[in-house]
Order: structure tokens, then C-alpha cells, then sequence
């Protein structure tokens, strides 16, 4: 377990039906293999020694007592073993034949879980061989050279790390109220199930979304083992299914209908599953028996679970390595759902500005357009939303205002792009009137300092702002979630509008959303500026071009790389990760793109910046937020103005 990831397997071995020693042979090549990976906690499927489809023969004396010699033997096979192991099995309690998930570790019988619900329905009859654990009184028994407890209450596992586990298994999890619920409320941070699951048609998807679903309520981690090739294919067939998910996304599955064992491994972050259910208050509310229905009930859902402790490792040094892949642009959508993501993200910002100009009465925009990313969206969203709202386009009015800085090419697509939409176009030189300002305060124009870029900046506000008061028209906002999180924006200059739908659009995702809608069927000409505005360096442009009239002051250079940073501020809102975590992540994740001391410098810098420049954040104009992330001071980022990156800083220098 490293920075709270901690590596689990769900394995689907070889299976002979009611062959417990070529059952038990198979499971031990599984666990061998993955201790050699590093894994720390495996589950097979259910019944995994005898097979699930043994049907009658459950009540052979012969196998019930041949299932406890294979549970002695992987007792001996993993005694040198820190991996926990988790192995499905009949178990005979006095009258009752329980289906069982056991847990063993270095030799000992840490605990056994009996199944809760049985499915006695279409093809299903586990009624006619086994008992519930409802049906079960806490007793002791001696099985396999331990007396353990069998009981029908919750038991939670705790790993020596801290990380704890629950386990349910197969028909557990379709029921109204499965027993993860409890669990996890309970303390558990994965689940472990254990599961024979026939294939039918449409079945798959519907067990994929079930599992989603699970993991994302409980914000926990999901493992899940079924079984496959091998199995009784009398009358079903059992697919071979295992996932991993962390709640609700899926980290890593099998494939179905092999013919091969098959072990499915990844790494469940503990720490931010903790993290999440920290700040989901109604999870901690639920944590009450009473807040779910179990009335008479007073305390705290932990104390009604019992705790089971794992065994301290032999060999606590051993190498973590990290096989989950961290996606370098967390804020940009997966290919797969890449349509229906963006027309989202779109949609929502067009609905915020409606909302907006409907409530205010106002049917006119004002928005400056300088021929780079984030005036190009928020100018193709106040289009969307004119047509949505039947408004003339021409009441947009497209303002561009070229200054000391300014490109041949950002203009030409400033300008063309405005033509392409319909949109009033007004050119408004600022040269001559920032000249003025500088000999009003007496600055000296050669001088490209602070006061030189920044008014500028304030210079194009003013003129957007008096445009608005002149036309009666809304200034609509463009700079983006990363630029706010960075502080790179002016003060009361591009920082301030009258609605700002980019706000919690980061930059990543500008350039993916700009992109999308140039080959989304739009004109060439059209798509033609939107793709070289994604391709034009990124540039406030506010320092003269270089002798070959090309941008000369590139953000990029400046700031650091915004895939970068984007990459911090997700890990850092969204999971409240510390320096060092984030730093090993991104090194993970841009191993073959930035060196490790180009990544530590400029996680440096934002941390440097994201404290310096909180009281930017702190008078953000409204926008609307679009995702998970958003640094707005009324909603999901509160932060004094005035708090010290000392700490975040000191970490950071510990990494040297």
C-alpha cells in the first residue's frame, strides 16, 4: 500500500465441478502469481473450491469434508504468504450447510462470511442446499484447525495498513438492501464479492451498471470475482466476470468466455474514498442506524460491525508498483461517451447564460474577442445560446481590441470567426488610449512590466464595460477555471464581466470543447479558424510579437504547461491529495513526456500560485459550474484570502 493505493486482484481460475484438489491446485497458481505482483488482497468466485454448480452433491459428506482438507492445504500454502486470500467454500455449522467466502493470510483462518440472500427464483434453487446467515446464531465452531466464529453479523477486516474490507457475495448485491450497504457505513472501504452469475442476453450491461452504482453510493471500493470456463454447463453458462471499480468508475475487467484463468488486477485509492465520504455529509449522516431505518437502534453504524485484523506483513519493505493508469487530462471526457459529454458541458453553460439574460431582460452580449481559446468558446456558447433563445445574432457584438501584442494571425481569426457566426463585429484600437494612460500616470512605455501588460487588460474591460451601458448589453465573461486557479488574469481587467460561462471550464478541456465543435459539421471556413486557434500558442498578448510578427509572450513559458496544472488542481480539489502524492502520481502519468524535476518545479509554482492568488477567486463574477471541479467562492471553493503555502511548499522541498 502506497499514498493510501492498495493493489487487489479478482481472479477467475480453472475449475473442475466437485474436483476440490484440481480446484484447490488452480486457486494456489492464482494466489502464487499474484503475491508475485505485488497484489495484497485476492477473491475468487464463489464456491471456488468445489465449483458453484455442484448442485446436490453439497450434501456429500464426502466433499464437505474434502473442502476442509483443501482449506487446511491453503492454509500451509500461503503461511509464508502476506497476501489475504479470499476463497469461497461450503461450511457445515450444526444443521445448517452455509455458502462461505473464508479469508486467510500467512496460515491462519482470519474469518468466515456466510451469504446472506439466496436466490431461489428461474434458475436458481440455492434454497434447496444452503441456509442464510440470517438463519444463523453466532457460534463458534472448530474447522480447519481453528475455532472461528460464524456469525450473521457484519465483520469488517482491517489490513495492517489501516484499509478495511467487507465482503458479500453473489445475490448479496441485486438485493434491495445488500449487505455492503451496512458495511460500508460501517467502516468497510471495499467490498469483496464473490459470485457465479450465469450469462444472459443484456444481463452483462445491466451486472456492469449495478456495480457502478454500488461502488458511487457507497463511495467505496468494488471487487468483484465470478466465475467462468469450467463451470456445469447442464443448462446456463457462466461468462467468467471480474471487476474492479472505485466509486463508480470501473478501473479494470475481465474479458468473458475465455477459456484460461483469467486474474484481473488494480489499485484501490483508500485514501481518497476517504476523502469523499469526508465531505459527503449525507454520507456521515447515514453513518446513524437510525438515518436508515434501524430504529432502536442508538450509536454509530461502526460499533455494530465486528472488526477482524489482519496479520502484520513479513515483508513490510516490498516494492509498490503502480499498474491503474491516471489519465494525463482528468478533466477531458473518455472516447467512449465524448459526444454525449461535450453537448453536456455546452449545454450547461448555454442554460446558465439564458437563465441570465432572461432573468435581466436583456437580449444583447458584449464580449471582447481576442482570436485565443477561451473568448473563442465563450463567443460559440453566447451563439448557442441566442439560437436557442430565437435572439438575432447580430445583437452579439464581438468587440476585438488589438494592442501592443497583438497577432496578424490571432486577428485574421478573431475577425473571420466573427464574420462565420453572424455577430456584429466593432474594432476598437486600444494603442492610442493606453499610450494616454501611460503618460497619465507617468509610465514609461518602453518599460514591459507589470503596469505595462496589466493596462491593457483593464483598458479592454473598460471599453467592454462602457459598451454594455451604451448598448444595454451583458458582458460576457472568458476566462477559464485554470487561469483562475493560477491567478494569470488581471484584477479587475479579464478578470471581472457581468456573467462568466468558462469559469469552471478548465483549459484542457477549452481546447477538447473548441475542437469538438469544429468537426461537430460546421462550415470549413469555420472549422478551419477553430482548429488553428486550438493550435495557436496560448498568449494573453500583451507584450509586443518578435521580429517575425509571431507571439512572443507564450503563457506556457511563463506559467508552466496547463496540462500540468490542470492535472495538480484536479488532484487537488478534487481529492485533496497532498504535494507528494500528486507529484508520484504525475510522474506515473507523464513519465514520457516531463522529466521528474521539470514536474516538481512546476508543481512548485502552482501551489505558489494557487495560495498568492486566492483573493482573485474571492470576487469572481457568477458562472455556472459544469463539473466536479469549481473554484467559485459561493459554492465549492472557500479559502482565506490570506492562508500560508508554507506547508504544501515545505513537503515539496522533502522530494528533492
Amino acid at each position: 500500500m502506497k499514498y493510501g493505493l492498495i493493489k487487489v486482484a479478482a481472479a477467475i481460475p480453472s475449475v473442475r465441478v466437485a474436483d476440490t484438489q484440481f480446484n484447490l491446485a488452480e486457486i494456489e497458481k492464482q494466489i502464487a502469481i499474484a503475491d508475485g505482483k505485488g497484489v495484497e488482497i485476492i477473491a475468487f468466485p464463489e464456491l471456488s473450491l468445489t465449483g458453484y454448480s455442484c448442485q446436490d452433491l453439497f450434501h456429500q459428506q464426502l466433499l464437505l469434508d474434502n473442502v476442509e482438507q483443501a482449506i487446511l492445504s491453503l492454509l500451509d500454502f500461503t503461511r509464508k504468504l502476506d497476501i489475504i486470500t479470499i476463497v469461497g467454500a461450503p461450511v457445515a455449522v450444526g444443521s445448517l450447510l452455509l455458502n462461505c467466502a473464508l479469508v486467510i493470510q500467512q496460515g491462519k483462518l482470519l474469518g468466515i462470511v456466510a451469504k446472506t440472500y439466496l436466490p431461489n427464483y428461474s434458475e436458481f434453487y440455492e434454497k434447496r442446499w444452503f441456509a442464510s446467515s440470517q438463519d444463523l446464531r453466532p457460534k463458534r465452531i472448530h474447522f480447519a484447525g481453528h475455532h472461528i466464529l460464524v456469525t450473521p453479523d457484519m465483520q469488517i477486516f482491517r489490513t495492517p495498513q489501516g484499509a478495511k474490507f467487507g465482503i458479500e457475495i453473489c445475490e448479496d448485491v441485486w438485493a434491495p438492501t445488500p449487505p455492503s450497504n451496512h458495511l460500508t457505513l460501517a467502516g468497510a472501504e471495499i467490498i469483496f464479492n464473490l459470485s457465479a452469475s450465469d450469462e444472459l442476453l443484456g444481463k452483462h450491461r445491466y451486472l456492469k451498471s449495478l456495480l457502478s452504482q454500488q461502488s458511487a453510493r457507497t463511495i467505496c471500493g468494488y471487487v468483484y470475482s465470478g466465475c467462468g470456463f469450467g463451470e456445469s454447463t447442464q443448462d446456463v453458462v457462466y461468462g467468467g466476470n471480474a471487476f474492479v471499480y472505485e466509486n463508480g468508475l470501473l478501473l479494470e475487467q475481465s474479458k468473458r468466455f475465455q477459456i484460461e484463468p483469467q486474474l484481473v488486477i488494480s489499485e484501490i485509492d483508500v485514501e481518497r474514498l476517504r476523502g469523499e465520504r469526508r465531505t459527503n455529509s449525507t454520507f456521515v449522516n447515514a453513518q446513524r442506524p437510525t438515518a436508515t431505518g434501524l430504529s432502536g437502534i442508538s450509536g454509530h453504524y461502526g460499533e455494530l460491525a465486528l472488526t477482524v485484523d489482519c496479520q502484520l506483513q513479513i515483508c513490510p519493505e516490498r516494492e509498490f508498483s503502480l499498474t491503474r493508469q491516471f489519465e494525463q487530462h482528468p478533466f477531458v471526457p473518455s472516447t467512449e461517451n465524448m459526444k454525449d459529454a461535450c453537448d453536456e458541458i455546452l449545454n450547461i453553460q448555454v442554460s446558465g447564460l439564458a437563465k441570465r439574460l432572461v432573468h435581466t431582460n436583456c437580449k444583447r452580449i458584449i464580449v471582447g474577442i481576442s482570436g485565443g481559446l477561451d473568448s473563442t468558446l465563450a463567443l460559440l456558447v453566447a451563439v448557442k445560446t441566442f439560437d436557442t433563445l430565437g435572439f438575432d445574432r447580430k445583437d452579439i457584438i464581438g468587440v476585438t481590441m488589438p494592442g501592443f501584442g497583438t497577432t496578424d494571425r490571432t486577428y485574421q481569426n478573431a475577425i473571420t470567426l466573427m464574420k462565420d457566426l453572424g455577430v456584429t463585429i466593432r474594432e476598437i484600437n486600444i494603442a492610442s488610449s493606453v499610450l494616454q494612460h501611460f503618460k497619465d500616470i507617468e509610465h514609461d512605455a518602453s518599460v514591459h512590466d507589470v503596469t505595462y501588460e496589466n493596462s491593457q487588460a483593464r483598458e479592454r474591460t473598460q471599453i467592454l464595460m462602457d459598451l454594455s451601458n451604451q448598448l444595454g448589453g451583458l458582458v460576457l465573461g472568458t476566462g477559464d477555471l485554470s487561469e483562475l486557479a493560477l491567478g494569470w488574469c488581471t484584477y479587475n481587467g479579464d478578470h471581472m464581466s457581468m456573467y462568466a460561462v468558462n469559469v469552471s471550464v478548465p483549459k484542457t478541456l477549452t481546447q477538447f470543447l473548441v475542437r469538438y465543435v469544429a468537426e461537430s459539421g460546421v462550415g470549413e471556413s469555420t472549422r478551419h479558424t477553430l482548429i488553428d486557434i486550438v493550435d495557436t500558442p496560448i498568449s494573453p498578448e500583451l507584450t509586443p510579437a518578435d521580429e517575425k510578427g509571431d507571439i512572443a509572450q507564450k503563457t506556457e513559458d511563463i506559467v508552466g504547461p496547463y496540462e500540468l496544472h490542470d492535472f495538480f488542481l484536479y488532484y487537488v480539489l478534487r481529492c485533496g491529495f497532498r504535494p507528494s502524492k500528486i507529484y508520484w502520481l504525475a510522474q506515473n502519468a507523464f513519465h514520457d513526456v516531463y522529466a521528474d524535476g521539470v514536474i516538481l518545479h512546476w508543481l512548485r509554482i502552482f501551489f505558489c500560485r494557487f495560495f498568492s492568488q486566492q483573493f482573485k477567486r474571492s470576487c469572481l463574477p457568477d458562472g455556472p459550474k459544469v463539473g466536479s471541479v469549481s473554484l467559485s467562492p459561493r459554492g465549492d471553493w472557500r479559502m482565506p484570502t490570506d492562508a500560508m503555502s508554507t506547508d504544501w511548499l515545505n513537503e515539496l522541498e522533502g522530494l528533492v
